[in-house]
């Protein structure tokens, strides 16, 4: 690792970094905030969800109900707000940290310095993951801080089992960070590995809700690591978490250090 380059590229990146930490603490608050009023008409919410079509239910994480704090949450944040904001992140930063220092040719002066491709790939690939750890470390941070403020004792909320839910979120978005910065570190051109990029993170996203709406396309689901990420299985205690955050774990090291090294052989128009 390239430190001098880890602390640039982080002061660089800082500002987008917070302002989505800040953006899901807020968002994470405000639906805690919300709760309270929710809970008193849980029975009647749980009628018109059982009333929704099944594969509506699966799609959008409803099944688990409304009965817990973080059931609700899982649900309402976890299920899609969450899911977009680290999507974007992975996308984006892994594009501008890898392709688009190629494509704007900040990658040839920043070689002909005493260091080497692997240094810096690595280097990027931290910058990138350091990202995501302060995003969902605010996220989990700003659940806690609503669950003290606005829940209190009055209301049910299993502190475990949300960090289980903030572990296997990273997780997954450690995993296709992984991928998105493969496809960063074997691209020139900056809007093409924007592009691809985006292919695959919202691509696995949208194959993996047809997939839960339609039992007929069920079959899709082998296709995304989406389908490893059950928020509301999560929260209910039914889901392997932890050889599930281990799966991913394996797929973002593989990703990561696949694209090291295949940057590190590559030609590249310097």
């Amino acid at each position: 690792m390239n430190f001098p380059l880890f602390k640039q590229m982080i002061k660089v990146n800082a500002k987008g970094m917070m302002n989505y930490a800040f953006g899901s603490a807020f968002y994470i608050l405000l639906i805690i905030w919300l709760y309270p009023g929710i809970a008193k008409n849980t029975q009647a919410l749980n009628d018109i969800v059982k009333s929704m079509p099944e594969g509506v239910n699966n799609a959008f994480g409803l099944n688990s109900g409304f009965a817990s704090a973080e059931a609700f949450i899982s649900g309402e944040y976890y299920g899609l707000i969450l899911v977009l904001i680290l999507s974007i992140v992975c996308v984006q930063m892994s594009t501008r940290l890898m392709a688009g220092m190629v494509d704007q040719g900040s990658m040839a002066y920043l070689l002909s310095t005493p260091t080497t491709r692997a240094k810096v790939s690595t280097t990027q690939a931290l910058v990138l993951i350091t990202s995501l750890i302060v995003i969902v470390g605010v996220t989990t941070l700003a659940g806690f801080l609503g669950e003290a403020w606005f829940l209190g004792d009055s209301y049910p909320f299993n502190g475990e089992r949300f960090l289980h839910l903030n572990l296997v979120a990273f997780m997954l978005f450690f995993a296709i960070g992984g991928l998105t910065f493969l496809v960063s570190c074997l691209s020139n051109d900056e809007k093409k590995a924007l592009g691809i990029s985006g292919l695959v993170a919202f691509g696995f996203f949208t194959i993996d809700l047809v997939a839960k709406i339609s039992d007929k396309l069920s079959w899709m689901k082998s296709l995304t690591l989406f389908t490893l990420y059950r928020p509301s299985e999560i929260v209910a205690g039914q889901a392997e978490w932890g050889r599930i955050s281990l799966v991913l774990l394996a797929v973002g090291l593989l990703s990561f250090g696949l694209g090291i090294v295949l940057f590190k052989r590559r030609d590249l128009p310097l």
